[in-house]
């Protein structure tokens, strides 16, 4: 191995490593594109409603990448530990280095990072990644990486989480990440269907959805929790140092975005009740209404008008006849026998 370049003997060298997570780069670019697409159309907008409608779009928005980015995201458990410790198998040295475990819904994240990052000869700088999201196979990718020779800190943390360590964080977390990603993808269906709704005269329904959206990703952070807290926690030595796992990033931005998006449903909810044509107004919904009807505040007043009573409506006017059958009317009534009258 050595004559293929690697200074160290018998190990491949580190794979650059991107700054951050690919997928989340993408959400994130997917979702700023369209944000730039709508602020290019906004100064056709005339007056407040443009203020409105930024607002809207921006909140809309950012619910809907974060509850796609987080996900993805490998910053659910987070860690890290500045420590000297042993750099690989079969090997005395060792070395400084700052190591952190990132803990996702769909696998984990070990970073390995050389303090300085050249030392025994060799830029230290390790970014690996291992899952068990779609079926994939963790052993199996913990076995290549065996293979490749990864550095002793990296295997060290990458056991702890294999099916049949005695620590039990593969199932712990497994069975967190699998409630946790199915209730974030309802919540995001929810999203897509709140947005639908806001679009349209419907908009208490808009904010239904919108409740429900929050209520989802809460209970996405319940189970997470429920279920890494149902084993005591598995204390992870690295050299002379532990590594201590806590919420990473993304926990708390499901928590604010939850949150949000309760508090914005509630409101929702509360001014249909109390001022159906203010929230229409900020919606640029506003509809001019027929005298003859009167919308209901209830749910789908805006489908379901309901008609004056009798009382209200206006007095019934005499209508009349024409002289010939004014005429007639009066034949009738004074000659019944006439069959001219009959007539």
């Amino acid at each position: 191995m050595a004559a293929l370049g690697h200074t160290f003997p018998f190990y491949a060298g580190p794979k650059p490593a991107f700054p951050m997570d690919t997928t989340s780069a993408t959400i994130i670019m997917i979702f700023l594109t369209a944000l730039a697409t709508f602020i290019v159309i906004l100064p056709g907008i005339r007056g407040k409603t443009r203020l409105f409608w930024l607002l809207r779009v921006v909140t809309g928005l950012f619910i809907g990448a974060a509850i796609l980015a987080v996900n993805f995201s490998s910053e659910w458990s987070v860690g890290q530990v500045s420590t000297n410790t042993s750099y690989k198998a079969f090997s005395s040295a060792w070395i400084s280095a700052d190591i952190g475990l990132q803990v996702g819904l769909g696998g984990v994240n070990i970073t390995l990072t050389g303090t300085p990052m050249q030392q025994l000869n060799e830029t230290i700088n390790y970014n690996e990644e291992f899952t068990w999201r779609l079926g994939e196979n963790y052993a199996e990718e913990y076995t290549k990486a065996m293979e490749k020779g990864l550095p002793d800190p990296v295997l060290y943390l990458a056991e702890k989480f294999t099916p049949r360590s005695p620590c039990g964080l593969y199932r712990q977390y497994h069975l967190a990440g699998h409630y946790a990603s199915a209730m974030l993808w309802v919540a995001f269906l929810c999203w897509l269907l709140a947005n639908v709704m806001l679009s349209m005269p419907v908009l208490v329904y808009g904010g239904y959805m919108l409740l429900a959206t929050g209520i989802f990703q809460l209970l996405a952070l319940l189970f997470f929790s429920m279920a890494t807290s149902l084993t005591p926690p598995c204390p992870l030595h690295l050299g002379a140092s532990v590594l201590h796992t806590h919420h990473g990033p993304a926990f708390w931005i499901t928590l604010t975005t939850g949150l949000l998006c309760v508090l914005l449903g509630l409101a929702m909810v509360v001014a249909h009740r109390m001022q159906p044509h203010r929230l229409k107004a900020f919606f640029n919904q506003s509809v001019d209404e027929d005298p003859m009807l009167e919308w209901s505040p209830e749910e789908g007043g805006l489908l379901s008008p309901r008609y004056r009573s009798m009382a209200d409506s206006p007095e019934p006017q005499d209508i009349p006849l024409s002289e010939a059958s004014s005429t007639k009317a009066y034949c009738k009534e004074a000659h019944p026998e006439d069959p001219d009258c009959a007539l």
